[in-house]
């Protein structure tokens, strides 16, 4: 038995690795962790790394580009491959012209926090390439967290969600707004909330969806149309102006642009909210006596606000309930980390001096300015029509994105046209079909690395011996460096990689040796009302870190940068309101991407003991709307948009509100049965169709229809 941290994705749980003959057998938790967890994709663990499908030895391709016909090659003849490839589009087109994209798939502590660009919280990015000259990289950030975890935070309160948390366990509200803490990684926060319920904590979701969360905690459920949860906010702000039920000496005080917001938000009438929203009047009123009248309220929020037409500023819209509530850093609100904890040192790589800036940064500077970052969706547009410039070579690690982008038929000719695409996984991906050069990466449980957690550092120890000829993904790429000539910036081996990351913590390697289950380190006591001191600013002065030193319910910085300063709503493009006549023929409202406990993303459909959670993809529907298109539970349908059409299997129930469906993300990669391999949900989604500030695609408020399928049905959009 080996203690150590589960290696199936990046969250951190603690677990008891069982071995039977030198091989895994079962995870169990580990008692007295932070995060001793085992959830149902850590229960088949050894299903997943002894899975026949995984990569296991370096590939070259020898047919034509998306035949998907490879032959086995030695790591020395992949690496002289890679760099003279390298070499010749540098040559040919400049450094720039080479980029790479990080999923989710690579997350794990050690590389993260070792591969980052300068100047970021936190990133999914891998720099590897900024000494070799090139400013392209991104990953999964491009389309996820940064609008929720870095850009709406830091427009009002000057800091990210790194440094930021819910105090949970202090609250007497919760409300769990666009998020899923149930399907999670980790699932940690649903048990703070049913320790909060019992205590007499109050818990509301508000989501399209009765989710797995309000039916684990049996909290109350408000039901509401995809995309409109910035008017609800509004709603809810207006009534607690209007009701007097804000904090007059915190709004006074400490926050900027007041005025403005109230002016703002008296179209928010609670009659008119409902009318867009779905949400009943008496449910708008009730949620703002609640909060005006909490001594602390918490809300959780996540992907659900993100991918609509204006995510960023619905977040924005919802952290100023908080503010206006004077919920912002005291008990049972949204609170700032101990700026004096302890922290690892992360090896940060600056971005070429004097080079051309990357990708997106022209349409996105927000996203570039806080990731040092190409954004992602722009990468079709420079490969395709070398605008603002040529991208010619592709590393993808750890991703999947002909699943993971709208438009699978975009990202495929897009792959297809470049001279070089690298792609470096544990299992095949849709994207290798393409790949010049196919690279077996290691499990997690097959490597040596380390994982901070707020109050807890652990080794990561090697459970088994890496697989064939697997490698880490961080000597994957450290080993690139090396060959590319400069492998001397990054640690090169993982003792100096821990040690490195070490630095500055009190905790040494030879601590984490000797207490396999973590080591905790000192926590000072919670400081509340931090922006009264100097704490939170770097001019050692009161305030919050924005511009005006105040929250800002109107962003300086967004008005610097052309955004419009208060947290506006704007009705989905593609909306039942805003887009009527579509919605004649497209009458439902699609959402696309909330998490199973069967999956990982686009991970694992291929492993027997998850599929028999749910061997099918699925789509939610009402009964009612069921009923009218003569659809039953467990009925094989078609979910038809203006861009596409996929087969999915009904699931009707009363936990979706009427009017509204939810397909499952996830389909569409060559591994697993052939109803997952068919049914890519992107076929339905819109690549053109985004916020216009973070660039993150809509993938939740769209518009579609659904029939029962026919023998003669073509259930894809190619």
């Amino acid at each position: 038995m080996v203690e150590t941290i589960c290696g199936i994705c990046d969250a951190g749980c603690g677990v008891k690795v069982h071995l039977v003959d030198g091989r895994i057998d079962r995870l169990s938790p580990l008692k007295n962790h932070p995060l001793g967890i085992v959830c149902p994709r850590g229960a088949r663990a050894a299903e997943i790394v002894y899975s026949k499908d995984r990569l296991l030895y370096p590939q070259r391709r020898v047919g034509a580009r998306g035949e998907g016909r490879f032959e086995r090659i030695t790591w020395d003849q992949a690496y002289e491959f890679w760099v003279d490839q390298l070499a010749e589009i540098k040559h040919r087109y400049g450094p720039e012209a080479v980029c790479t994209y990080t999923g989710r798939g690579n997350f794990e502590f050690g590389i993260q926090e070792t591969f980052p660009p300068t100047d970021t919280s936190e990133s999914s990015a891998n720099a590897v390439l900024f000494p070799f000259g090139s400013p392209n990289t991104t990953g999964v950030g491009a389309l996820c967290f940064v609008a929720y975890g870095m850009i709406a935070p830091q427009a009002c309160l000057g800091q990210h969600y790194r440094h930021l948390s819910d105090d949970l366990d202090n609250a007497d509200l919760i409300l769990v707004w666009g998020a899923n803490p149930a399907t999670d990684s980790p699932p940690s926060n649903v048990r703070r909330i049913k320790r909060a319920i019992k205590r007499g904590a109050r818990v509301v979701t508000i989501d399209h969806r009765y989710s797995e969360t309000a039916r684990a905690t049996r909290a109350q459920w408000v039901p509401i149309r995809p995309g409109t949860d910035g008017a609800l906010a509004l709603g809810i702000i207006n009534l607690m102006i209007d009701r007097q039920l804000y904090d007059h000496e915190f709004v006074d005080k400490w926050t900027h642009g007041f005025n403005e917001l109230c002016a703002y938000v008296e179209e928010f009438s609670p009659e008119r909210v409902s009318a867009i929203t779905g949400v009943p009047v008496e449910s708008v009123v009730d949620l703002a006596q609640a909060i005006g009248t909490a001594g602390g309220c918490s809300i959780l929020m996540y992907t659900g606000l993100e991918y609509s037409d204006s995510g960023v500023q619905a977040i924005r819209a919802v952290l100023s309930i908080q503010a206006l509530a004077g919920h912002i850093d005291v008990p049972g609100g949204k609170v700032f980390k101990m700026p004096d904890r302890v922290q690892h040192n992360r090896t940060e790589t600056p971005p070429p001096a004097n080079g051309k800036p990357p990708i997106g940064a022209d349409h996105y500077p927000l996203y570039h300015q806080l990731r040092n970052e190409a954004q992602a969706v722009d990468l079709p547009r420079a490969v395709l029509d070398a605008d603002p410039y040529p991208v010619r070579g592709l590393i993808v690690s750890g991703s999947s994105l002909i699943t993971s982008w709208p438009d699978p038929d975009l990202w495929r000719k897009t792959l297809a046209a470049l001279d070089l695409l690298v792609v470096v996984n544990r299992f095949p991906t849709a994207d290798a079909r393409f790949a010049d050069l196919l690279l077996p990466a290691a499990t997690p449980f097959e490597t040596l690395s380390y994982q901070f957690l707020d109050d807890w550092v652990q080794l990561r120890s090697q459970v088994i011996e890496p697989r064939g000829e697997s490698r880490s993904d961080y000597h994957i790429f450290s080993e690139l460096a090396r060959r590319l000539g400069y492998g001397h910036l990054w640690p090169q081996t993982d003792e100096e990689k821990i040690r490195t990351g070490l630095q500055g913590t009190g905790v040494t390697l030879e601590q984490l040796h000797a207490s396999p289950a973590g080591v905790r380190l000192a926590v000072s006591p919670m400081r509340y009302r931090k922006f009264e001191s100097s704490e939170l600013r770097g001019d050692g002065k009161p305030g919050f870190a924005t511009p005006t030193g105040k929250f800002e319910f109107v962003s300086e910085w967004f008005r610097e940068h052309g955004y419009e300063p208060l947290p506006v709503y704007s009705e989905p493009s593609e909306g039942p309101l805003a887009a009527s006549e579509l919605a004649v023929k497209y009458p439902l409202v699609l959402n696309t991407g909330a998490r199973t406990q069967a999956a990982f993303r686009s991970q694992h459909v291929n492993i027997n003991g998850l599929l028999r959670l749910q061997p099918k993809p699925l789509v939610w529907i009402h009964p009612t709307d069921a009923r009218q298109r003569d659809i039953k539970d467990g009925a094989e349908v078609i979910v038809e948009s203006p861009r596409g059409r996929v087969g999915f299997w009904a699931r009707v129930t009363q936990d979706i509100m009427p009017g509204v469906v939810e397909a499952n993300m996830g389909g569409g990669g060559p591994l697993g049965p052939k109803e997952w391999r068919e049914a890519n949900v992107n076929n339905l989604t819109d690549s053109d169709n985004r916020d216009p500030i973070s660039g993150f695609p809509v993938y939740k408020a769209l518009l579609c229809d659904i029939h029962p399928a026919s023998p003669g049905d073509n259930s894809t959009s190619q």
